[in-house]
C-alpha cells in the first residue's frame, strides 16, 4: 500500500497502514449515526405547540371513539377465560383492565375540554397519556402471562392471538403519539416472546419441536406488527407535514394580504394629498383666476412642483423596489470620499432642515475615510436617514453626523434629538409600506419603503443600516461599511 511519495521515506511507510485500521470503526460509527437518526425520526419529541396539541387531540378523539370497541373485546376475552380457564382470574383481569380504561377515559375527556394553549401544557398531556398507557399496556400484559401460565407447555393460542390483536390495534390506532406507540409495542414485545422462551426453557426441546416453530412465528409476527406501526406512523406523519405546509402557505398568503393592504393604504393615502393639491392649482390657473397677480399664480405652481416631486419620489421608491426584489437594480461602484458625500448630501438638504427648523452639526474623521460604493445609491441612502432625522426632530434641534473608524468597520451615525422609536417596531422601521405610525392622521408622509430599500442597498455594499433609539429622547441611525482590503 505504500505509494510514491512515501517511497524515499522507509520509516514513515508504516503510517500507510493506518486508513484501512481506522476505515472499519468509522463505518460502524455511521451506520449507529444512521440508526439513531431513524429512530429519533421516529420518536421526536415536537417542538411545535400546535402540532404537539394536534397529536394529543387526534390520539385522545381516536380513544374515545373506541371505547366501546375495546368493551366488547374485554368482555369477549374476559368470558373466554372465565369459561375455559378460571373464572376468579378473569373476574380479577377485567375488573384491573377496566380501571385502566376509567383512568383513560377521565384523562381523555379532560383533553377534550381544555381549550389549548402552550407547548408545556401540551406536553404535560402527553406525559400523562403516556403514564395511562402504561398501566393499560401492563394490565393486558398481565393477562396474557397469566392465561399462558395457567395453560402450560402448549401452543398458547389464545393469549398470543390477543397479544397479537392488541399490537396491531395499537399499530393501527396508537400512532398519533409515536411515544406511546413504542411502549405499547416494547411491552407486547417482552410478553410475546416470553410465553414461548419460558416453555423453550423449561422442556428444552430439539430444534425440530413445535416449540421453536411457535418462537420463530412469534418472531415473524411481531416483524409485521412493527412494520404496520412503521407504516400508519409515516402516513400519519406526512399528513401533519401537509397540514404544516397547508398552514405556512396560509400564513404567507395572509402576511402578502397584509403587505397588499399596507400598501394600499399607504400609496393611497401619498397620492391623494398630492394629486389633490395639484389638481387644485391646475384648476385655479386654468380660471385664469390669477391672471393679474403673478406672485400668487407662481405661489400655486411652486406648491404644484413640490407635489409633483413627492409623486415622483414615490414612484421611484416603487421602482427601486421592484428592481431590488427581482436582483434588477444596478450598481457603479467606485473610490469614494465619504465626508465628502456626507457633506454634499447635507448640503443638499439644507433647505429641507431649515423648513423645520433644524441644524446639522457634522464631525468629520481626522483622516479621509474612502469607501467601495454605488455614488447614487449611497446618495439615496443617506438623502433617506437624513430626512427622517430632520422631520422626526423637535424643531430648534440639531442632527449630529459623525464618521468613525474601527478595526474593520466604517460607520455613519446620524443622531437626532426627537421623538424616538418605540420599542419592538424593528419590523415596522425597515418593513416595506409599514411605518410606526401608520395611521391617516400621521404627522409626516412617506411610503414607508425608504429604509427597506436603504437596507438592501446597504446589504449589496457589504454593509448594514441599523438603529438605537430611546422614546422621547431620540434614534441614532448607523450606516456600516466594510473596510476594504487593500490587497484587492
Amino acid at each position: 500500500m505504500t505509494s510514491a511519495p512515501y517511497s524515499a521515506a522507509p520509516a514513515k511507510a508504516p503510517a500507510t497502514d493506518v486508513p484501512p485500521v481506522t476505515a472499519r470503526p468509522v463505518r460502524r460509527m455511521s451506520t449507529a449515526m444512521r440508526l439513531r437518526r431513524r429512530v429519533r425520526t421516529l420518536l421526536r419529541f415536537e417542538t411545535s405547540a400546535a402540532r404537539l396539541e394536534k397529536q394529543v387531540r387526534d390520539y385522545v378523539m381516536g380513544s374515545l371513539e373506541l371505547f366501546w370497541k375495546r368493551q366488547t373485546i374485554y368482555a369477549a376475552a374476559a368470558l373466554l377465560c372465565g369459561f375455559y380457564y378460571d373464572l376468579q382470574v378473569a373476574v380479577m383481569c377485567y375488573l384491573f383492565i377496566q380501571f385502566t380504561e376509567f383512568c383513560d377515559t377521565w384523562l381523555s375527556l379532560q383533553i377534550v375540554r381544555w381549550k389549548g394553549g402552550s407547548l408545556r401544557e401540551a406536553r404535560r398531556y402527553r406525559n400523562l397519556l403516556f403514564l395511562s398507557a402504561v398501566q393499560s399496556t401492563a394490565a393486558i400484559a398481565l393477562w396474557a402471562a397469566i392465561v399462558a401460565e395457567m395453560e402450560g407447555i402448549s401452543s398458547h393460542f389464545m393469549p398470543l392471538f390477543f397479544l397479537f390483536a392488541a399490537g396491531l390495534f395499537a399499530a393501527v390506532n396508537n400512532h398519533q403519539i409515536p411515544q406511546i406507540l413504542a411502549l405499547r409495542l416494547l411491552m407486547y414485545t417482552v410478553v410475546f416472546l416470553y410465553i414461548p422462551i419460558d416453555d423453550l426453557l423449561q422442556v428444552r426441546p430439539p430444534i425440530q419441536s413445535f416449540l421453536w416453530l411457535q418462537l420463530f412465528t412469534v418472531v415473524f409476527v411481531l416483524f409485521f406488527v412493527i412494520e404496520c406501526s412503521t407504516i400508519f406512523l409515516r402516513l400519519y406523519r406526512r399528513g401533519l407535514d401537509q397540514l404544516d405546509e397547508i398552514r405556512h402557505e396560509r400564513d404567507r398568503v395572509q402576511a402578502a394580504y397584509e403587505v397588499k393592504s399596507q400598501f394600499v393604504s399607504v400609496v393611497s393615502h401619498e397620492l391623494r394629498t398630492p394629486l389633490t393639491s395639484i389638481n387644485g392649482a391646475l384648476g385655479l390657473l386654468r380660471t385664469g383666476a390669477y391672471e393679474n397677480d403673478p406672485a400668487k399664480a407662481r405661489n400655486i405652481l411652486e406648491i404644484a412642483h413640490k407635489n409633483s416631486v413627492r409623486l415622483s419620489a414615490l414612484i421611484n421608491d416603487l421602482l427601486d423596489l421592484q428592481k431590488l426584489e427581482s436582483g434588477q437594480m444596478t450598481y457603479n461602484f467606485d473610490e469614494l470620499d465619504l465626508a465628502a458625500m456626507v457633506e454634499e448630501c447635507m448640503g443638499a438638504m439644507e433647505t429641507f432642515a431649515q423648513t423645520y427648523g433644524i441644524q446639522f452639526d457634522f464631525t468629520p474623521p481626522d483622516d479621509m475615510v474612502v469607501v467601495h460604493a454605488d455614488r447614487d445609491r449611497l446618495h439615496q441612502v443617506l438623502d433617506n436617514i437624513l430626512s427622517n432625522a430632520v422631520k422626526f426632530s423637535r424643531r430648534g434641534e440639531k442632527v449630529e453626523v459623525r464618521i468613525h473608524t474601527t478595526a474593520d468597520r466604517i460607520l455613519v451615525e446620524v443622531q437626532d434629538h426627537g421623538i424616538g422609536i418605540p420599542p419592538n417596531s424593528r419590523d415596522k422601521v425597515f418593513g416595506k409600506f409599514t411605518q410606526v405610525d401608520s395611521s391617516d392622521r400621521r404627522a409626516h408622509g412617506g411610503t414607508g419603503l425608504g429604509l427597506c430599500i436603504a437596507q438592501e442597498i446597504m446589504a449589496a455594499h457589504g454593509g448594514s443600516v441599523d438603529y438605537t433609539s430611546t422614546l422621547g429622547e431620540g434614534s441614532t441611525f448607523v450606516i456600516d461599511f466594510p473596510i476594504k482590503d487593500e490587497e484587492e
